[in-house]
């Protein structure tokens, strides 16, 4: 079991497979100049499965997210998911890409055991994406979310961050597409995760105005929080239902105090919270042959000391020194 001091125990594990991505993201990364990590500094396709395996078989993790970077681009995510969903017992599966490359791999990924996948998606408008991306590519993430619902990868989940002048009068109309096309829209507040340093608090987009933005079109009602359990995200039924838009606001409303995660950095490092400055290296016991019971115990002195919060409720709070690439989101 993977408990702290106040009591919290992670089930949820988030898994980084490298820190490339193929957008540029004006809220993730600069345009140029990043430093990524050196191919021996990445944990090997095996080393990821045996620490999969450490954290479902000994330490309690029920559910794996892969992330990146941008997970697709990692060469052997196939088989990775297919050794996964061999483990017993078997985890929940997940990814959380943006879809540039789910056209060609969502039958894969579902045949292989992944049992559905997150979206990063802020907009209905390939101008706007390419502003925010510094790429054109909006048509192959809308190829990409068809391909993943064929696929049976549900539900597909959308997240959308917006932007001030860029994106911020969208949230109607995405939620609209997405009820249409059957996907669950998430917003997320903007989180300082960019390497440039260049968020503000002042002027962002809040959970408060995105759902003042929602209620102009949609009749919204709160969900209630025994659906939500320990869920990031906030929802509410639109309509009435069945469709759900959720709001996941780390910024204005920290639901620190219900987290269940622990995260495993693309080169082999527990972080215990997405802004955490600590780390604790699980790759050079891996490759001291360390056996499993070390690793677990390396793991679980890691997230006996995770802190109480984020921090990202204090005004005086820093940016992280690796951007969200490197960490895993």
């Amino acid at each position: 079991m993977l408990i702290d001091t106040y009591d919290r125990v992670a089930t949820d594990l988030r898994v980084s497979l490298t820190d490339r991505c193929n957008l540029r993201c004006t809220y993730c990364m600069p345009e140029e100049g990043l430093q990524w990590l050196a191919k021996p500094d990445l944990l090997s396709d095996d080393e990821i499965v045996r620490l999969v395996r450490i954290a479902v078989t000994q330490l309690g993790i029920t559910e794996v997210r892969f992330t990146g970077g941008e997970p697709l681009l990692r060469p052997g995510l196939v088989s990775i998911v297919e050794q996964c969903a061999a483990l017993e017992p078997r985890p929940k599966m997940s990814l959380t890409t943006n879809g540039i490359g789910l056209k060609r791999t969502a039958a894969a990924l579902k045949a292989a055991g992944l049992d559905r996948v997150n979206v990063s998606l802020d907009t209905l408008r390939p101008d706007v994406f390419k502003t925010l991306t510094r790429r054109d590519r909006h048509h192959d993430v809308l190829a990409g979310l068809e391909a993943a619902r064929d696929a049976g990868l549900t539900p597909v989940k959308v997240n959308t961050v917006l932007m001030p002048g860029l994106n911020d009068d969208e949230a109607p109309d995405l939620l609209a597409w997405a009820v249409d096309n059957a996907y669950e829209l998430r917003f997320i507040e903007q989180m300082p995760l960019d390497a440039q340093h260049g968020w503000k608090r002042d002027g962002m987009i809040t959970a408060g105005d995105i759902l003042q933005s929602l209620r102009t079109r949609f009749d919204l009602t709160p969900e209630g929080q025994d659906e939500r359990g320990s869920a990031p995200a906030e929802r509410w039924l639109v309509g009435g239902g069945p469709h759900r838009v959720g709001v996941i606001a780390s910024v204005t409303r920290p639901f620190c105090r219900a987290c269940d995660r622990t995260r495993l950095t693309a080169d082999g490092q527990v972080r215990t919270c997405l802004f955490a400055r600590e780390e604790t290296d699980l790759r050079g016991a891996l490759r001291s042959d360390a056996p499993d019971q070390e690793i677990a115990r390396i793991w679980r002195l890691a997230m006996w000391g995770k802190k109480a919060g984020s921090g990202l409720d204090d005004p005086s709070f820093l940016q992280p020194d690796r951007p969200m690439s490197a960490i895993g989101g």
